[in-house]
């Protein structure tokens, strides 16, 4: 009796189809389109949830507003592809070349994006709660706006990465490299950025209360009015860091380096400073651990 093919093999599929056929296929049931070229397609506002695209090349595709829950995209070449507001929710992107892609405004919930290409990328907006970013590349990206609660990018690199008023309450971004990343107005309540490089960083008035930023590399950051209520800063290079007007309330920065640092007007009250380096740190008005107010410069010039 003849072995009838199995059913986990590889669909027969032609190395390049249309949109139109693309669509015919995904209508009748079929869901496998492994490896196919569909370059510069028009599939705005399509649902194609469940498809497989694993190693296909889709670039300078547009799946603006499409619904992709649960698809794959495993090692895709998508650069300049347009996912601005689609649903991949569940979506598996990992090892993806999404380089100088624009995702605005999607929704990437629960998204495995572990090692992605993101650089230029434009994710504004986007909503990446709880989604794996884990040792992707985001250099340059924007993500102005975008969630990211409980995200994890441990080992990723953000150089230069645009997260103002980003939210990344709980994401982890253990010993990721962002050096001039922008965090300007960002939240990262409780996040965890340990080992982290940060070396120019903008963290202007954002707020990092109780997150834990132990044994990072800040140097020359601006930190400026910022709100480290709780955190924990120990073991850390805050050298030349601009902490001007900055919350340290209950902050530990035991065996921290801020040597050359601005702490002008800071409230430190209760801070950790055991075995802290403040070589060169300029306090005046700052609000010291035991609640003492040092001079300012204009009273000094009195």
């Amino acid at each position: 009796m003849e072995t009838p093919p199995s059913n986990s093999q590889p669909l027969d599929w032609p190395a390049d189809i249309t949109a139109a056929n693309l669509l015919e296929r995904y209508a009748a049931g079929e869901r496998d389109f492994r490896g196919i070229q569909m370059v510069g397609a028009d599939l705005s506002r399509q649902n194609l949830s469940g498809a497989n695209f694993r190693q296909s090349n889709l670039q300078n595709t547009n799946f603006a507003g499409a619904t992709l829950v649960g698809a794959n995209f495993r090692e895709a070449q998508l650069t300049h592809i347009n996912f601005q507001q689609a649903v991949l929710v569940l979506a598996n992107l990992i090892g993806a070349d999404l380089t100088d892609s624009c995702l605005a405004r999607a929704d990437l919930s629960e998204a495995g994006m572990r090692s992605a290409n993101l650089v230029r990328a434009d994710l504004s907006e986007a909503t990446l709660r709880d989604t794996n970013l884990n040792e992707a590349v985001l250099d340059h990206a924007t993500l102005q706006g975008a969630q990211l609660n409980e995200a994890s990018l441990s080992r990723g690199r953000l150089l230069a990465t645009d997260l103002s008023h980003a939210n990344l309450e709980h994401a982890n971004l253990t010993s990721a490299l962002m050096n001039r990343v922008i965090f300007k107005e960002a939240i990262l309540v409780e996040a965890v950025l340990t080992g982290a490089t940060m070396e120019g960083a903008n963290f202007q008035e954002a707020d990092l209360s109780r997150a834990k930023l132990n044994s990072t590399n800040l140097v020359n950051a601006n930190l400026s009015q910022a709100n480290l209520r709780g955190a924990n800063l120990s073991w850390s290079s805050l050298r030349g860091a601009n902490l001007r007007g900055a919350t340290l309330y209950r902050t530990r920065l035991s065996w921290s380096n801020l040597s050359g640092a601005d702490l002008t007007d800071a409230v430190m009250i209760n801070a950790k400073l055991d075995y802290t380096n403040l070589r060169r740190t300029d306090v005046h008005g700052t609000i010291m651990p035991d609640g003492y107010t040092m001079a300012s410069k204009d009273e000094e010039t009195r």
